[in-house]
């Protein structure tokens, strides 16, 4: 195999396995397609951001979080399944590419906890 196996986009898991074109992770039963993976870092090279299932995002568009996030330096967590409308891409520090609005006012999130909406 050319790549090691991805931690799972949804639960952060390392316990993942190939199934066909797909990764598979048994603890939350997330898939994702194995091309995200070296997708990713093309991405880098390429300026494209994409979101956990590996569908480019592009400014404006609307997205879904795909686990809980915990918003740091708070108490507070943004819920999984929350949708984000308008976003606008970045180039931010630690892979968090995404400034949005959401209920709990400006951020910028990494896209791998995003999907397409």
């Amino acid at each position: 195999m050319p790549h090691t196996i991805p931690a799972c986009p949804q639960c952060g898991l390392e316990n993942t396995y190939p199934d066909g074109d797909h990764f598979v992770c048994p603890d939350c039963a997330f898939e994702w397609p194995q091309t995200a993976a070296g997708a990713e870092d093309a991405a880098a090279g390429d300026g494209t951001v994409k979101d956990a299932n590996g569908n480019p995002l592009a400014d404006g568009d609307s997205v879904i979080l795909i686990k809980d996030l915990k918003v740091k330096g708070s108490s507070t967590v943004l819920k999984k399944g929350s949708k984000i409308k308008g976003i606008r891409l970045v180039d931010g520090n630690d892979g968090h590419n995404v400034d949005c609005k959401t209920e709990l006012g400006p951020m910028l999130l990494k896209s791998e906890f995003l999907k397409k909406a």
